[in-house]
């Protein structure tokens, strides 16, 4: 009996070990294609960082393509894209606390929604191709304008910019660039006390 129960033991854990395999070759199969980047921005005790995946453009039609109109998409490839912030911001002047968010985008013609949901999600779709998003969990979405650039953006590439008050995260691929403005309250507070 005993000699059974072993068997089915070392059974299991073969079967696992084959699982992990093909899940680790599978991920570092994906990442060649969509390497993973974190960007980060500090500025006194402020530190912002996204962490996401990178897919490249490779001469196919990206929005309203690839990633269609008007559908939730997990911005970038392979896991959930990540936004962390250390302090309380504003995000196109609407509050967002302190804490690790997945960002999520609904990529329309002329604006986009940005999403910031309060759930971690260890890839950004589920089997079936869908998003991996709860709804309920968004803690905040915005809608910001389409800006149209002249030379297209290869690799998928979000970035952290100064602009007067503000900090605006970046988000371009092909010939479509967002901004997404960024203030930091205690900053704000800072300039009007002069």
């Amino acid at each position: 009996m005993q000699s059974t129960f072993r068997k089915g033991l070392a059974g299991l854990f073969v079967v696992l070990g084959v699982v992990m395999l093909i899940y680790i070759i599978y991920k570092n199969n994906t990442k060649s294609y969509s390497p993973e980047d974190t960007v980060e921005y500090n500025s006194g005790d402020l530190h912002l960082e996204v962490f996401y995946n990178r897919p490249y453009k490779k001469d196919r039609e990206i929005f309203g393509g690839l990633v269609p109109y008007n559908e939730v998409w997990r911005t970038g490839a392979n896991e959930a894209t990540t936004f962390t912030t250390s302090k309380d911001i504003l995000v196109d002047g609407s509050p967002l606390p302190a804490g690790t968010y997945t960002l999520w985008t609904i990529p329309m013609e002329d604006s986009w929604k940005v999403i910031f949901n309060s759930e971690m999600y260890p890839w950004g779709i589920t089997a079936d191709k869908l998003p991996s998003r709860v709804a309920d969990y968004d803690v905040l979405t915005i809608e910001v304008p389409v800006r149209k650039l002249k030379n297209p953006v290869e690799q998928f590439t979000i970035n952290f910019e100064n602009q007067r008050e503000f900090i605006n995260l970046n988000l371009a691929w092909d010939q479509t660039l967002i901004r997404v403005p960024i203030r930091n309250p205690e900053t704000l507070q800072r300039v009007r006390a002069f």
